[in-house]
């Protein structure tokens, strides 16, 4: 039995939030690879199909330049896309109480979250989450920013509020807690692309 405390992230007490991974969002990324980001993304939803987290996705204004959401992620979460919080331009997405309400109800403590975009949609919401008592991991290389400078201030503000700063591997790693169980085998999969159809890769 792996030893656990109250800040450790685990399959039972994380919840995973995809904040506005829409087609056009994605595209003002530059500080990252736009590929990167999208297999970032797109990674942590298979290990959250794998791990049996509870997903949340929210988006901002489909019907304009932001667009859909990535087409990616209704295929690997179907169910958190057709239950998708879809925010009418709310930028905090934490004050829309739709979306507050939805992480609350699943009664875990422990947020992993991403945004597109890191200075807009994920530096307010993973903030307002530590200061409601939530332990929150921002997944960096699922986020990016239109400019390098604004990436780097957002996360140095998200780092001073008490969000923990991460990547996908190291968060898969931490709840894959060992790579000898089904599961673990399943997440090495997901780290190399193997378990990604090459549609998604």
């Amino acid at each position: 039995m792996i030893p656990m405390n109250d800040s450790t992230f685990t399959p039972e007490n994380s919840v995973l939030l995809l904040i506005d991974h829409q087609v056009g969002t994605m595209q003002l990324i530059k500080n990252l690879p736009l590929d990167q980001v999208k297999r970032a993304t797109l990674a942590l939803a298979q290990m959250a199909t794998i791990l049996k987290l509870p997903v949340i996705l929210t988006s901002s204004q489909e019907e304009r330049a932001q667009g859909p959401l990535l087409p990616e992620l209704q295929q690997l979460l179907p169910d958190a896309h057709e239950k998708r919080i879809k925010r009418a331009g709310i930028v905090n997405a934490w004050n829309d109480e739709a979306f507050a309400n939805a992480v609350r109800a699943t009664g875990r403590k422990q947020i992993i979250m991403a945004g597109v975009t890191t200075d807009v949609c994920l530096i307010y919401p993973s903030i307002s989450a530590v200061e409601e008592g939530f332990q929150v991991q921002a997944v960096m290389d699922a986020s990016g920013s239109p400019f390098d400078l604004s990436e780097e201030l957002s996360r140095q503000r998200m780092h001073d509020a008490g969000v923990v700063l991460t990547t996908s591997n190291t968060l898969i790693a931490e709840l894959a807690q060992s790579w000898a169980t089904p599961e673990g085998q399943q997440l090495i999969g997901v780290l190399f692309g193997g378990l990604l159809p090459p549609i998604l890769r």
